[in-house]
């Protein structure tokens, strides 16, 4: 396994740790205390993806996951924010912002490095646009708008569709309930967010042949959905 990761934290024993967890599966780390150096190091060493920690010196998490996404040069960086509070609200922002995941400390180094293994996953996925995609019993063909489960059609309406190809292309990334709102419905949308729930509990049913399948849409409490691996 190859790879450079960018770990960011003020505190030296939390690098060390998650530095030490990523190197025993094979990846690269390169540290960072604060945020002007994390900024610094992903403009120089373009990491294949950062660990963020929210509460830095200076400039703080977020701002510095802001500035990353806002930049042309480090927008394409995954990033996996990582939060001592137990507010929902600093995850809300913080997926808002672009980040791709976030894990609350303390964590285990075990779900790190799943966590980490799953973001480099989908980002690769992501430039993945025609032709099918086949996880497990479920079967997407993009050309034809088409899904399948096992051998049978799934008779799915057009925003069932896209919300299920967005899940599926998407692995692991969690979205808030407006971020789905904005991509498969579009800026142009103001309704309620209950709209989301709705079309996943369908989305669920129709999927409920496979029970394996239908738990992959997770709720995740506070925030919105994933899927997840199967």
């Amino acid at each position: 396994m190859t790879g450079k990761i960018l770990v960011v934290d003020d505190e030296i024993h939390i690098r060390e740790l998650i530095a030490f967890n990523l190197q025993k599966v094979g990846y690269s780390v390169i540290e960072a205390g604060d945020g002007n150096d994390a900024l610094r190091l992903a403009r120089t060493e373009k990491p294949e993806l950062i660990v963020l920690d929210l509460m830095l010196p200076g400039i703080d998490g977020l701002d510095v996951c802001r500035t990353l996404k806002g930049s042309r040069e480090t927008a394409a960086i995954p990033v996996i924010m990582v939060t001592a509070k137990n507010e929902e609200i600093d995850k809300i922002i913080g997926l808002e912002l672009g980040a791709d995941d976030y894990i609350t400390k303390p964590f285990s180094p075990r779900e790190m490095v799943a966590r980490v293994k799953a973001v480099l996953r989908r980002s690769q996925k992501e430039t993945f646009h025609g032709g099918e995609l086949v996880i497990g019993p479920l079967r997407l063909n993009f050309g034809r708008y088409e899904a399948f489960l096992g051998q049978e059609k799934m008779e799915l309406t057009p925003k069932e569709y896209e919300l299920l190809k967005l899940f599926v292309t998407n692995v692991g990334k969690v979205y808030t309930r407006e971020q789905l709102l904005e991509k498969v419905w579009g800026y142009e949308y103001f309704g309620d967010t209950r709209t989301v729930d709705v079309h996943v509990r369908h989305l669920r049913a129709k999927m409920e042949s496979c029970r394996q399948v239908a738990e992959a849409i997770e709720t995740v409490r506070g925030v919105g959905y994933r899927f997840s691996d199967f």
